[in-house]
């Protein structure tokens, strides 16, 4: 697949077939994923692909734990664990997690999680990340650059193969139940939960806004960015 076409193609697959990824196909699409960049290119990524039925359900109570937490917070019209939301934000958003919880589905993504063909539990080693804004004042966002991209390369890498998938961050929000479960040190984060498999159906046309409502020139707000168009 031509580069462009996979940038813009590349979509977050939820649902899977029941075709089986072999051990070859995850170890090709991880050998082309180590190739990301990272912050001094000490490639801060460790991999655990998940096996054993009993740690995959232990990810999965996790993730579905949190994920009612998220659900709530649509339900109170909110974007979910926003950095900028304030105490009355989340009590808002808390007072409806039991409702968040009666609208679980038995098929839904979160509550199968632990039957996708593939689960990869990135983590990210805390001693060697460069976190840049470690001491500013604010939400520390940083430190994901040395860690995000190999996390797409994985989806790049399997879209190449005939696979799909999805970046998942849901669970980090009950990092320890995952720590613990998976025996991470905690030297360690967990960066994201990666679900992989064929997919039951591949979403080509993706929605997203043009470059010219998120570009500026030389200030934030500065003149709308577009290319000149030559006349005649």
């Amino acid at each position: 697949m031509e580069l462009i076409d996979a940038l813009r193609t590349t979509s977050s697959v939820r649902q899977f077939t029941t075709q089986a990824v072999d051990d070859e196909t995850i170890f090709e699409i991880l050998d082309v994923a180590r190739f990301a960049p990272s912050g001094g290119n000490r490639q801060a990524w460790r991999v655990i692909v998940v096996r054993d039925p009993s740690i995959r359900r232990a990810v999965r109570d996790a993730y579905l734990d949190a994920w009612h937490d998220y659900v709530a917070h649509l339900l109170a019209n909110l974007i979910p664990f926003s950095p900028l939301a304030t105490s009355a934000d989340r009590e808002k958003a808390m007072a409806l997690r039991d409702e968040a919880e009666r609208r679980s589905q038995p098929d839904g993504f979160a509550e199968t999680l632990d039957a996708v063909p593939v689960m990869l539990v990135v983590c990210a080693d805390l001693q060697v990340l460069a976190a840049t804004d470690r001491d500013l004042e604010r939400y520390q966002i940083a430190g994901g650059a040395s860690i995000y991209p190999f996390v797409w390369n994985i989806l790049l890498g399997a879209r190449e193969q005939g696979l799909g998938g999805v970046m998942t961050t849901v669970a980090i929000r009950r990092e320890q139940e995952v720590r613990t479960a998976l025996k991470i040190p905690d030297t360690y984060a967990v960066a994201s939960v990666v679900a992989l498999g064929y997919p039951a159906k591949q979403v080509t046309k993706l929605s997203r806004r043009p470059v010219e409502t998120f570009t500026t020139i030389d200030t934030f707000d500065g003149a709308q960015f577009a290319p000149s168009r030559s006349e005649g």
